[in-house]
């Protein structure tokens, strides 16, 4: 974990060496500072010598300044390495989330993922600042007054070993309880982030249902379990300070005490206790800054476990030793393949599936939910990796091509269909970076999506607000189809990409898709018959099982789950403008 930290601070380096430096410089300055009193009472107040009182009053003030300095130096460079180091762990740990298979995805929450880039980092960032600063500080603090106190009085500096003894023991109990509390919190805070991001997506359904009640009563139980983790933990953790003011005090008290009597029996003089009096507040600050730093480490440890999780993860979706750099055509084969996701119950989802299609046809997917629809294209696109048997596209294991090159030729319309903040050809273009307007252009045309984009006021420079919700879920859909065939695809994907769209809207789709791509494979999944009906061949899934691969006619003959379908949505006259959609 540490080597893994540690790397992160990268360009940094040169601020996080200058931060120890410089706090060392720091304590040098404030360890002489007591010792300059101790002379302007000694040679210059009790001798009523004037020019010492000037020489070391002069010292004084040239020991504040460069303290002051020193601090600010320390204090600065402290900032600029703890952000540092916090923007390369935020970077790292994104840059690995992008290169999560969807197998990896599923293993964290989205909640889960945003605490770790966010509250995690922010406690790691604190804990660092303080290691370097006030952890490198405290200890000299704590070592050079020490040996400046013995010195000085070594009768007197048993006091402080006392107290020292006394708030070791107490810090290592009060970590010790603390520690197990704060790794739970975190927990906790993932539960929290999963209620505000559940309710912030699905807040029309929220409204639409009535449900804004049960969802302030979820979100609040939700904060109260982190209220009471976080006031529990810090209960244990607010004894720190009442034990180091006790601490404090007692020697206070006890030096008081015992420097009296020896300055009496003239043993010390009264600067020597003066200086001391300033030695035990050093010492004693600074156990109390390390009791703090303890206690950031007890609570910044969950985070630090929990972002090298992210950052150690590796995708279980790897680019081969020497990839295949080139997708010849859109044939597909599936050869006995099993397939089952390793986040769920274990069983295969997908069973014994073997078919084989040749590049340029369309194929039309059909069954219930639960079917393995999904599953069954997203192993095409290499989304997922299969148990056994073997997917090839062009003739080639899938596994064995470079992943950027496969995906860029089997372009998928997912079920969820996402746009992104930014002016619709922004949004188009993610299909192809360096798309040219009349290339968007075409795709939106065959997609069915030129005409309402040129009725906004601004056309393709339309901007499009955050997940889509200023356009309606068909033009979102018809959107999301433009921009997967900009990726001039060997095979699309559609994944119930029509479900939002009218029928007569879907048949242009299709009729453009066989005018104008004949050559692209096409895989479409829907609910509706009239969807697939004119595909080259339709198949039937039925609990991760192929119960019919064949044409709409073949199959209302042969297939009896097919046949049920057709009936049902055909009984009383069919769509409500199938007709409309064949014109």
């Amino acid at each position: 974990m540490l080597k893994t930290l540690s790397s992160q601070i990268g360009q940094y380096k040169k601020a996080t060496i200058l931060t120890p430096l410089f706090a060392m410089l720091e304590v040098i300055v404030d360890v002489l500072v007591p010792l300059a009193i101790d002379h302007l009472i000694e040679d210059g107040i009790n001798a009523g010598n004037v020019q010492a009182v000037y020489k070391y009053g002069g010292y004084m003030v040239l020991l504040a300044g460069l303290g002051l300095l020193f601090g600010i130096l320390a204090g600065k460079y402290a900032s600029e390495a703890s952000a540092g180091f916090a923007c390369n762990v935020r970077d790292t740990m994104f840059t690995n989330i992008q290169k999560f298979s969807f197998e990896n995805i599923d293993k964290y929450s989205t909640a889960g993922l945003v605490t770790r880039l966010t509250t995690d980092v922010t406690n790691l960032q604190n804990a660092f600042q303080m290691i370097i600063r006030i952890a490198v500080r405290a200890p000299l603090m704590l070592i050079f007054s020490m040996i400046m106190a013995v010195s000085l009085s070594r009768d007197l500096s048993k006091i402080f070993l006392v107290a020292i003894a006394f708030l070791i023991l107490s810090a290592v109990i009060i970590i010790s309880n603390a520690t197990k509390i704060f790794t739970r919190v975190f927990e906790k805070y993932d539960a929290l982030n999963n209620s505000v991001q559940e309710n912030v997506t699905a807040i029309r359904v929220v409204k639409a249902f009535v449900r804004e009640d049960y969802e302030d009563s979820k979100f609040k139980k939700a904060a109260k379990e982190v209220y009471l983790m976080f006031v529990k933990a810090e209960s244990i953790v607010a004894n720190n300070q009442p034990i180091m003011m006790t601490a404090i005090y007692g020697c206070m008290i006890a030096l008081s005490w015992f420097g009296a009597k020896l300055v009496v029996g003239e043993s010390i003089t009264t600067g020597d206790l003066t200086a001391l009096f300033s030695y035990v507040m050093g010492i004693l600050m600074s156990l109390m800054l390390l009791s703090m730093i303890f206690v950031m480490l007890t609570m910044s440890s969950a985070s630090a476990k929990r972002i090298c999780e992210v950052i150690g993860e590796e995708t279980s979706i790897k680019n081969p030793v020497d990839p295949v750099m080139e997708v010849k055509d859109g044939s597909v084969e599936f050869d006995h393949v099993e397939f089952a996701y390793r986040s769920g119950t274990g069983k295969s989802v997908l069973r014994d599936v073997s078919f084989s299609v040749r590049s340029g046809e369309t194929i039309g997917i059909i069954g219930g939910t639960g079917s393995a629809k999904t599953s069954l294209v997203n192993l095409i696109s290499r989304l997922y990796d299969v148990k056994s048997g073997t997917v090839k596209v062009g003739g080639v294991d899938v596994r064995d091509y470079d992943l950027e090159v496969l995906r860029n030729k089997v372009s998928v319309v997912l079920q969820k269909n996402e746009l992104f903040t930014g002016s619709i050809l922004d949004n188009l273009r993610w299909g192809k970076e360096d798309a040219t307007e009349e290339e968007c252009i075409r795709a939106c045309k065959l997609a069915c999506a030129h005409d309402f984009i040129m009725n906004f006021p601004e056309g393709y420079e339309t901007k499009i607000e955050q997940g889509g919700t200023n356009v309606s879920g068909g033009q979102k859909q018809r959107l999301c189809i433009a921009r997967a065939l900009l990726k001039d695809p060997k095979i699309l994907i559609l994944d119930d990409s029509t479900s939002t769209v009218d029928t007569a809207t879907d048949a242009k789709i299709r009729k453009a898709f066989r005018e104008e791509i004949p050559g692209v494979t096409k895989f479409i999944i829907a609910q509706r018959i009239s969807s697939v009906q004119d595909a080259d061949r339709i198949m039937v899934l039925d609990d991760g099982v192929i119960t019919g691969f064949d044409t709409h006619e073949n199959l209302l003959k042969t297939n009896e789950i097919y046949q049920e379908v057709y009936e049902s949505q055909t009984r009383g006259g069919g769509d409500f403008d199938e007709k409309g959609g064949e014109a």
